[in-house]
């Protein structure tokens, strides 16, 4: 799935959508000391009341929200895994009967539950339903409406929440004319930050990819390698983060420890061209070869494919990974760039790198920023100080 995609199933999720038809939610309740099933009840969507359905619309969109790599993944299942979850999952969607479709995600909820401890009490979510996409008409002069004909996606959707404790309050009773101490036993169930979830099956052009599924992770760069591996049954990924620190070795081998500000901005730019000129592909990639252009191109030394080739199968051990351009790159438009110095912290847009510098002067290293104006510091406007024009003298 790419992020229009996401955007456009996550966007369903409200109430009253003629586009949206949630079937059945089923919760399951998990006890945290002995992690097992305490209770679970399943229901008619429909049936819930509205300020219900409004508290798990939130909820299952939080767990459709975020980046690509950062917080949601798109993993691609294991093959030949005994009591995988692919299978599960399909039969559990393709399933008719209400007993039959709780008894395949109580199987997931085992796999859950299985080596694994919890701090709080764990709430599981499934819910299971059918949401349309309209096709685009043809032309203005079509007389069906674009409703007429739509895409048709079923899907299962997980969200796993904790529980928390309900707040100790004290209370003033107007009737009574006293104060009450409020305690409540019953656990609080927090939908406002999932910890999990996953969407099935993954939807790309229009139409559903059972081989994928959508993970979703509580934070960023975060996930859970055992929920994963273990319950999912998906192969490993990358992390958009570890995708960044393998790129940054690769560049140290090649081009050493040492890189000047300009040569920097101009890798970056680099991989900017190939983002713009991939538009239409949600996520380019480069393999050594592409990276050794973009470094010859920056103006790095020294540069082969070899050199390249080496450089990728000692960082990774694989000489044909590729690596995701929008990964390694920092957000180009946006001062994403934080250069830290004892004096002062500056942010900066990987465009504008190029107008900052390292030099020395009178033996102390200073960082020097080209500006097109004068700087004004709390309403004062900076004096020019002609520094490098009196070093110049002196040397004369």
């Amino acid at each position: 799935m790419n992020k229009k995609d996401i955007a456009n199933i996550r966007k369903q999720f409200k109430i009253n959508n003629d586009l949206l038809n949630i079937h059945e939610i089923f919760h399951v309740y998990i006890l945290k000391e002995s992690s097992e099933i305490y209770h679970h009840q399943s229901s008619p969507f429909e049936l819930l009341e509205q300020e219900q359905q409004e508290l798990f619309m939130d909820n299952f969109k939080k767990v459709l929200s975020g980046q690509l790599d950062e917080k949601l993944f798109e993993l691609k299942f294991q093959r030949n895994v005994e009591n995988n979850s692919q299978l599960i999952l399909h039969q559990g969607l393709l399933s008719n009967d209400t007993e039959e479709w709780k008894s395949h995600m109580l199987r997931l909820v085992e796999k859950m539950l299985k080596d694994k401890q919890y701090d709080m009490d764990i709430v599981i979510t499934f819910i299971r339903g059918e949401y349309m996409k309209p096709m685009k008409r043809r032309n203005e002069e079509a007389e069906e409406s674009e409703r007429d004909k739509v895409y048709s996606h079923s899907f299962i959707l997980c969200s796993m929440n904790k529980t928390q404790d309900p707040k100790k309050e004290l209370l003033f009773d107007y009737v009574e004319k006293e104060f009450k101490y409020n305690f409540v036993v019953d656990p609080i169930i927090n939908l406002k930050a999932p910890i999990s979830g996953f969407l099935f099956p993954c939807f790309t052009d229009n139409a559903a990819d059972v081989n994928h599924i959508l993970y979703s992770t509580g934070k960023k760069y975060e996930p859970d390698y055992h929920f994963m591996e273990e319950v999912l049954n998906a192969e490993e990924i990358m992390t958009a983060a570890e995708d960044k620190i393998v790129f940054e070795e690769v560049v140290r081998k090649v081009a050493g420890d040492q890189i000047n500000t300009s040569t920097l901005s101009n890798v970056y730019e680099e991989i900017h061209h190939v983002l713009e000129e991939n538009e239409e592909e949600d996520a380019p990639k480069l393999d050594y070869k592409d990276v050794e252009k973009v470094l010859k191109s920056s103006g790095v030394e020294d540069v082969d494919t070899e050199k390249v080739e080496t450089a990728f199968k000692t960082v990774i051990d694989d000489e044909k990974y590729e690596l995701k351009a929008n990964n390694i790159i920092p957000k180009y438009n946006s001062k994403s760039i934080k250069i830290k110095t004892k004096a002062a912290d500056i942010s900066i847009s990987p465009q504008d790198l190029r107008y900052v510098r390292q030099v020395k002067l009178d033996g102390k290293l200073c960082l020097m920023i080209e500006v097109e104006e004068n700087t004004v510091i709390e309403g004062f406007e900076m004096i020019p100080e002609a520094l490098f024009e009196k070093a110049k003298e002196n040397e004369e």
